[in-house]
């Protein structure tokens, strides 16, 4: 019999511009390391990534993004996105606001925990009479490390164990007081019942069957402000959760805010939950407005406030919603004065060529040295950006020629083709006579 293995389609999707950074490359004393996690060269810059309100570059933000994982909120935007139709630009600035600050909520619950060792629904006449019949109970037996125990379940707790799939052989827990039902895999005693098998084994539970379990929930400030928005029950956490979809954006008040964050503190207080600050991530601030700067002021004040990073690739320019107020990046200097600036170097010609070959390797692109090499001196004679853009097209041409890897010839006849960014307002300033105006 042949057995072929189904290749992953993860890499056949497109590379984005920074889908190679995985993290700031830095080692166990926090000192970065000269190519690492994506990132070639500017150690100085990545080391003093710390928490600050910091303004740097798109790539160094992204790895910033890698470094704190999935449990603490990141919340990327980009300064035209405060232009809305539907709802202010400073609503739209708090809602990220609040995306970014996480809150980590503990809940001590009672359930039954353990390896289903039965599943049997019991059935009875239909009371509404009829020839059909109904599930009156369901009797399921759950096994741990220190014991066996038959529990008989309601008849609505049996369609969320259909939900959930539940099988003899899996472990499960159930919520005393909710009935609420969690598959959380199958038991790994029956890891090699199969020879192909896609499915996650876990340990059989430890204790006994009914026992006080710790439930640990991340969310937003922002989803409980969308969930009682228009809320739809009581004042438990799991009502707060209880509506996170809107069709339609709907503007929250600062009254609302406030009420939460009122509840926010207590829960906090009393130990139930904890409060997990984020980054909050501005690219291109200088599409700003005078009017979303001022209100930055008072929301990187308050008691509740991510880390922010702002990112811009401009210099002295007018910022936006004035006539004639001139500003590095266009934010104003105030606001300037608040914010740490990262400094990033120039990169240099061998820190170019590895950052091409860090680049190729992501894109599954085979390049020769010499090739590697060329690319590199047009990244220095131009930009790096341009130099990466050329690496698909020359190995495009490579294809069509037969060629397995990018040689030099096909970078030079790719670089004859199309001009950098540098080039052509070259070729506008000398012949602008030629252009329309």
């Amino acid at each position: 019999m042949k057995i072929e293995e189904v290749k992953s389609t993860t890499k056949t999707q497109r590379i984005a511009t920074h889908s190679h950074v995985k993290g700031l490359g830095l080692d166990e004393a926090g000192n970065a390391k000269q190519s690492a996690c994506g990132l070639v060269g500017q150690e100085a810059a990545r080391e003093s990534v710390t928490p600050f309100y910091l303004f740097l570059q798109t790539a160094l933000a992204l790895a910033v993004a890698q470094e704190l994982g999935n449990k603490v909120p990141f919340c990327p935007m980009v300064g035209s996105e405060v232009y809305s139709s539907e709802i202010k630009k400073t609503e739209v600035l708090m809602e990220n606001f609040r995306r970014a600050i996480g809150l980590r909520i503990k809940e001590t619950k009672e359930v039954y925990e353990g390896e289903v060792t039965e599943l049997t629904p019991c059935e009875t006449e239909n009371p509404m009479g009829g020839y059909g019949k109904t599930i009156s109970h369901v009797i399921i037996g759950l096994k741990t490390g220190k014991g066996t125990k038959q529990l008989k379940l309601d008849p609505s707790i049996y369609e969320s164990l259909q939900k959930e799939r539940v099988e003899v052989g899996d472990v499960i827990y159930i919520e005393a007081n909710s009935g609420a039902v969690k598959r959380q895999g199958r038991c790994d005693t029956f890891a090699t019942e199969f020879d192909l098998e896609a499915e996650e084994y876990v340990p059989l539970p430890k204790g006994d069957v009914h026992k006080k379990k710790e439930i640990v929930q991340d969310v937003t400030l922002h989803d409980l402000d969308v969930s009682n928005a228009r809320p739809q029950g009581g004042q438990d956490i799991l009502s707060m959760m209880g509506q996170l979809m809107k069709p339609k954006k709907t503007e929250i008040t600062d009254k609302l805010r406030a009420e939460i964050n009122k509840v926010v503190n207590r829960y906090i207080d009393q130990g139930v939950a904890e409060l997990v600050p984020g980054v909050l991530f501005v690219d291109e601030v200088h599409m700003l407005d005078i009017e979303c700067f001022t209100y930055l002021h008072r929301a990187l004040e308050s008691t509740i406030a991510p880390i922010v990073v702002f990112a811009s690739n401009r210099g002295n320019c007018l910022i936006r919603g004035t006539e004639d107020i001139s500003s590095p990046h266009g934010i104003p200097l105030d606001l300037l004065d608040r914010v740490m600036i990262i400094r990033t170097m120039l990169y240099k010609s061998q820190e170019t060529k590895q950052i091409i070959k860090i680049r190729a390797q992501t894109e599954g692109i085979n390049i020769s040295e010499d090739a590697l090499t060329h690319l590199a001196e047009i990244g220095t004679k131009t930009t790096l950006r341009y130099a990466v853009q050329l690496l698909t097209p020359a190995s495009l041409l490579g294809r069509v020629q037969g060629k397995e890897n990018v040689e030099r010839e096909q970078v030079e006849e790719i670089n004859e083709l199309f001009y950098d960014a540098k080039s052509s307002a070259k070729i506008l300033q000398d012949q602008h006579l030629k252009f329309m105006k």
